[in-house]
């Protein structure tokens, strides 16, 4: 029995995919943007706690139902396959028979009500909730059940622009919360933030193509030619390289694209390893380190400068 509850308790933690950090890393980013008179400020402190929390269960809810729908259109399947040594099944628990498709819609709605009532409890106790906040909360919250259930968002084509703005939606919310306003330079590490998880799920688009195309998910690698995708990816890439550039004007300092270099130099070799070598799945890896490479460097800054 205990044997078999811990293998339980391993599927569930596969399916809230909570070996993967990386959005959560946004609350840190505002931590160090506050001054320090808030960082330690009691109410700061509880807000800023009970809105990652919620966010935490909020994104278990999102990915456990985005591998509901995966396994049911049979996607997850085509691109989770046996053959594939690239991609570990285990990480699916329905494709791998660890949990039956009812475990993970309870899961998917007790995690999703939790979510709910911990960013309403953050709200509630917040030293500051303007009304563009709380508007972004809910959007954040509604779109993020509905990403691949429900209306199914990312079914007509707009994945890739959601997987970049919930990583906006999870520093301006909390840094609204804690201080009633948003900055330029507050923008534009929301915006670089965001980015980060663009450029690792532009990758695995990239990988997933014949299994989106088979079920009819829109990404931009399932519907344009591999010549388009790797464009859109080299746009991206750039469009992340003129905000770093452009901080400096938005309340950064002179010397932000400089802190920025190791962002940008593997940025380059991403691109080459992703389209130039044509190995996707390491490009991928790669841009799950320089995401968290970027946020390091980011909290850097903001310590510096902010103090």
């Amino acid at each position: 029995m205990t044997t078999l509850t811990a293998a339980r308790g391993k599927a569930y933690f596969r399916l809230a995919k909570l070996d993967i950090v990386d959005y959560y890393l946004g609350v840190a980013v505002v931590w160090t943007l506050l001054v320090p008179a808030l960082r330690f400020d009691p109410a700061v402190l509880t807000t800023i706690g009970v809105f990652l929390l919620g966010e935490v269960f909020v994104i278990a809810a999102m990915v456990a139902l985005d591998d509901l729908t995966g396994y049911r259109d049979g996607s997850d399947i085509a691109n989770y396959s046996p053959d594939d040594p690239g991609r570990k099944r285990y990480r699916k628990p329905l494709v791998a028979g660890m949990l039956t498709e009812d475990q993970v819609l309870r899961f998917a709605w007790v995690t999703g009500v939790i979510g709910a009532v911990l960013w309403l409890a953050a709200v509630a106790i917040a030293p500051f909730s303007p009304l563009w906040t709380v508007a972004l909360i809910a959007v954040t919250y509604f779109f993020s059940l509905q990403y691949s259930w429900g209306v199914k968002l990312s079914y007509h084509g707009f994945q890739e622009f959601f997987i970049a703005a919930l990583g906006w939606a999870l520093v301006l919310a909390p840094y609204g919360l804690a201080t009633g306003e948003i900055t330029g330079f507050a923008l534009a590490q929301a915006l670089l933030f965001g980015l980060g998880p663009l450029l690792f799920g532009v990758y695995s688009n990239t990988n997933d193509i014949e299994g989106d195309r088979r079920v009819g998910r829109p990404t931009v690698a399932a519907l344009t030619s591999p010549r388009g995708n790797m464009f859109f990816v080299i746009a991206v890439s750039a469009a992340e390289l003129v905000l770093i550039l452009a901080a400096p004007a938005l309340g950064g300092p002179w010397w932000f694209p400089l802190a920025l270099l190791p962002t940008m130099a593997a940025r380059v070799w991403q691109v080459w390893l992703g389209f130039g070598v044509g190995d996707i799945l390491r490009a991928r890896m790669l841009g799950i380190r320089i995401h968290r490479i970027t946020v390091v460097s980011l909290l850097v800054v903001n310590l510096v400068v902010i103090g």
